[in-house]
Parts: C-alpha cells; sequence; structure tokens
C-alpha cells in the first residue's frame, strides 16, 4: 500500500509542470491610462477577455500570445495596445524535474509565459474646437 502511495505521488510529479504550479497559469496585470483616469479597457487573447477600469488591476489567463488592449473614454480618443506575452526562461528547468512532459503542461497551460505585472495604454484628448473670432 505505501509502495502504491509513493509511485502515484512520484507519477504526479512527474506529470505536472513546475511552473504550473510555482508561477500558476494565470496572473494580475495593473492597467493605467494616464492622463486619464475612469477608462473603460477591454483585454482579449485567445484566452478569452477580461474589462477593468482604469487604474484598475485584471485577472488574465497566461497564454504565448500577445493580450489586445482597447481602452475607451468620453472626452479621449479611443487608445489600443498590445501587452507582449514574454517567454520564461527558467522554465527550461522542467527537464530536469518534469521531463518532456512537464515542459508540454507548462507550454499549454501557459504558465512558462508571463506578462508585465503593470502596463500603461497612453490617451490623448480630444482637441478642442477652435475658437471663433
Amino acid at each position: 500500500m505505501t509502495r502504491s502511495i509513493v509511485v502515484a505521488a512520484l507519477a504526479a510529479v512527474m506529470l505536472s509542470g513546475c511552473a504550473t504550479v510555482i508561477k500558476g497559469t494565470s496572473q494580475n496585470i495593473a492597467i493605467t491610462t494616464p492622463p486619464a483616469d475612469g477608462a473603460n479597457c477591454i483585454l482579449s487573447s485567445k484566452e478569452g477577455n477580461w474589462t477593468v477600469v482604469s487604474p484598475g488591476i485584471v485577472h488574465v489567463e497566461k497564454s504565448e500570445e500577445d493580450v489586445l488592449v482597447k481602452c475607451t473614454k468620453q472626452g479621449y480618443l479611443d487608445a489600443t495596445a498590445t501587452i507582449p506575452s514574454d517567454f520564461q526562461g527558467w522554465t527550461i528547468g522542467n527537464v530536469l524535474l518534469g521531463g518532456v512532459i512537464g515542459i508540454g503542461v507548462d507550454a499549454a497551460s501557459g504558465a512558462m509565459n508571463e506578462y508585465p505585472n503593470s502596463f500603461a495604454i497612453p490617451m490623448t484628448p480630444v482637441s478642442p474646437a477652435p475658437q471663433q473670432k
């Protein structure tokens, strides 16, 4: 019985990705829209769509795909940006702990990628109408 538990525990470790366990498959990103507060932002990737009012924190699913952002606020031009996904090289260490299966789990879950913890999407005020003389 004890041997079965040890084998099952070892298999669970070998079948899970290290980054998936350590860093998780999702993360928070703090969004700002200088100089405007209160902008409505929609973030989207193949993992889903998320909304946040700036300044605010949004919880997103990690992926190797960049996240597209569109922010709107009355009195400002719409602003768009791309939040880059960054490959975390340390996850290659999974070859030692989880083998190829561990890397596969991390790649499939997005855990081997990470977004910046904060991201600014600058907004431009709409130009006021010229004054008539």
